[in-house]
């Protein structure tokens, strides 16, 4: 079986303890992590989690069922295979000495990004977008030397259903 990434949705109480819960299920089984982002929802009490992991379909259903054992797991959702909407948003602080200003603020236009702080000597530009897109940002900006990066990961929600 092949293994590919899949994007986790997972309601949960928002309780202290719940994130632990559900880091330790995926360390104490040798599960990996590659991006992990957690927010409130329209519902104080209900946090979204969403996870992006690797496996194929065998490990995934064990991932799955696992994580409906967990108390405080209100429902878990595979977005892998579902029309989404997935983005990153990245946060990445670049020199930007006087002679490359100008082709670095083209760059991030093209990548409809922004620049949120102005150093005398570097820029902090945030964009958002799919993670190939925010990783070709990240590469054509590396030439000018990128001081620090903060991405959040993929965020993701399910499209509604098109009514025909």
């Amino acid at each position: 079986m092949k293994e590919q990434k899949h994007i986790l949705s997972i309601l949960v109480d928002n309780q202290p303890g719940v994130l632990s819960r559900i880091v330790g299920l995926f360390s104490g089984r040798g599960y990996n992590i590659d991006s992990l982002c957690v927010a409130e929802t329209t519902e104080p009490h209900v946090s979204r989690v969403t996870m992006v992991t690797e496996g194929d379909a065998l490990i995934l259903e064990q991932i799955k069922k696992q994580l409906n054992k967990l108390i405080n797991i209100i429902k878990v959702s595979d977005l892998t295979d579902q029309d989404t909407v997935v983005r990153e948003m990245v946060l990445v602080k670049v020199t930007a000495k006087a002679e490359h200003r100008a082709e670095i603020l083209r760059v991030t236009d093209i990548f409809r990004g922004s620049v949120v702080d102005v150093g005398q000597e570097h820029y902090t530009i945030m964009a958002t977008g799919n993670a190939e897109k925010m990783s070709a940002l990240l590469n054509l900006l590396k030439p000018y030397g990128i001081r620090e990066i903060a991405r959040t990961g993929s965020i993701a929600l399910a499209r509604d259903l098109k009514v025909k």
